[in-house]
């Protein structure tokens, strides 16, 4: 979120809010969802709006609420092909560099990457935690948002999906959604597949009717 920063303070400026102010109703915020991860603090927000740091989906959302500003505008005005009237990439990508210290990263899902349609439509942005990497054991049985969701880089290709090893940990299998019209993929396991990380939040672009 290297852009964003900078789009954040003008908005901030224009609604006439201090870092403090900011600071106070992402307090409200949080205390009215009985959750701290939406706190917000002006030291924090100061960062942010100067230098490259980490954008949580919590703190964009309650960031959206206090400056009135939908999240997905908010995203596209850092990302203009990833939200809004202009169609997905082709291809699913990473938003964020694949280098520095930070621990998430963006990705969009391209309009040839089905994987899992309809549950997570194509030109939907995903938020990926790197720390996470480790395939967990598949649970088809799972409601379908519990399962673990990930994403993948083959060659110089992206992917994102529900994943399984087999026995002998060397064979990955990227799972579709029973609804979706693409096919099973499958790799040699850290050979030919880099795990980028998994997928703990999805912002899904609104398309009215």
């Amino acid at each position: 979120m290297e852009r964003i920063g900078g789009t954040l303070r003008a908005i901030r400026l224009q609604r006439k809010l201090s870092l403090r102010e900011v600071e106070a109703r992402s307090r409200i915020f949080a205390q009215e969802r009985g959750d701290n991860s939406y706190r917000i603090s002006a030291r924090w927000l100061g960062r942010l709006e100067t230098k490259p740091h980490v954008l949580t989906v919590n703190k964009l959302i309650v960031l959206s609420h206090i400056y009135d500003v939908k999240p997905e505008q908010l995203l596209s005005s850092n990302y203009p092909n990833s939200f809004g009237r202009d169609p997905p990439p082709d291809e699913t990508t990473l938003l964020s560099p694949e280098g520095g210290p930070a621990p998430y990263k963006w990705g969009s899902l391209g309009k040839h990457d089905r994987t899992l349609e309809p549950l997570i439509p194509t030109g939907s942005v995903v938020l990926i935690d790197t720390r996470r990497r480790e395939i967990l054991p598949s649970k088809e049985s799972a409601p379908e948002l519990q399962r673990p969701i990930y994403f993948l880089k083959t060659g110089d290709a992206y992917y994102c999906g529900w994943c399984e090893l087999d026995p002998l940990g060397e064979l990955l299998t990227l799972v579709p959604h029973p609804l979706s019209p693409a096919s099973i993929r499958r790799w040699q396991y850290r050979k030919e597949v880099e795990m980028i990380g998994r997928v703990v939040a999805v912002i899904v672009p609104f398309t009215p009717s």
